[in-house]
């Protein structure tokens, strides 16, 4: 097993290995801090909200005998980044596992939208992610092993859609990422995974306010989060890892078929289907 996602580290680097997962407080984020939990690995978890952070916390610390620090964060200002690195290193604790999982969508077509919500929507999904992997890589280099789990969509892998403008592009950016970096980092033992979950049940649609509609999906096309986060993990740790990662059968078929049809066919289809499960205007 890589050394990235393992218990615990050589008995020369001392202690437990710690793991910071962004959107800690609530659906994937939350179950990656279960299972990187169970697996013993001490944790950091960062969200907005910092009393679920705690209450998910105690009980996790209760439950596996590790440290949990909780840190409140809005990823969405632009300090919040080098703010949220510095009390890690106040703390004096190295990640070794970092989980970019912090995320949310933005209803609406592009100029029906406020430009500072989609700056805020950038900030979090697209630059966060790279200024939290540019501050903490190094570290994980220096020490020879990490992983790096950027939490994107099968919506970056099909045509993108109406509505939601930046959603698509934010994930399709997400995988390209993931790409480079696993290429990059290969020589120093640190692993890559861009995870492409489709339909997963979490609070995620409640928040875009698009329940209602989503809600008319068949439910074969829905995943619950500890199926989806149980792949990833499993994944990461494979001899050699997949550095893309798309959770569920269906999923993988919609994948597939996007990448053989001819654009402009593919694109049809999802413009067609779309308009059942997108707000339109």
């Amino acid at each position: 097993m890589n050394q990235a996602v393992s218990a615990s580290k050589d008995s020369s680097q001392g202690n437990t290995s710690t793991a910071l997962v962004t959107g800690a407080s609530a659906g994937i984020g939350a179950e990656f801090a279960r299972q990187l939990a169970a697996q013993g690995h001490d944790l950091v978890l960062t969200a907005r909200r910092l009393d679920r952070l705690q209450q998910l916390a105690g009980e996790l610390q209760q439950q596996h005998s590790i440290r949990v620090h909780c840190i409140a964060a809005d990823l969405a200002a632009a300090d919040a980044v080098s703010e949220l690195v510095s009390k890690i290193d106040a703390q004096q604790l190295h990640i070794d596992i970092l989980i970019n999982n912090a995320g949310y969508g933005v209803p609406g077509h592009l100029t029906s939208v406020d430009w500072t919500e989609h700056q805020r929507f950038m900030q979090v999904l697209v630059l966060a992610v790279i200024e939290l992997s540019y501050r903490l890589l190094p570290g994980m280099q220096q020490r020879g092993f990490g992983g790096i789990i950027n939490v994107a969509s099968l919506a970056g892998l099909v045509p993108g859609t109406a509505s939601h403008t930046l959603y698509s592009a934010s994930k399709a950016f997400l995988i390209r990422l993931s790409e480079s970096l696993a290429l990059e980092n290969e020589q120093h033992g640190i692993r890559v995974q861009a995870l492409c979950p489709g339909f997963t049940y979490s609070e995620f649609h409640d928040v875009t306010g698009s329940r209602e509609l989503v809600s008319q999906m068949p439910d074969y096309m829905w995943l619950q989060a500890e199926h989806v986060v149980r792949i990833s993990l499993a994944a990461l740790v494979q001899d050699k890892p997949p550095v893309l990662v798309v959770p569920g059968r269906i999923n993988r078929t919609l994948a597939r078929i996007a990448a053989w049809l001819p654009h402009r066919r593919a694109l049809n289809l999802v413009r067609q289907r779309s308009r059942k499960y997108r707000q339109q205007e």
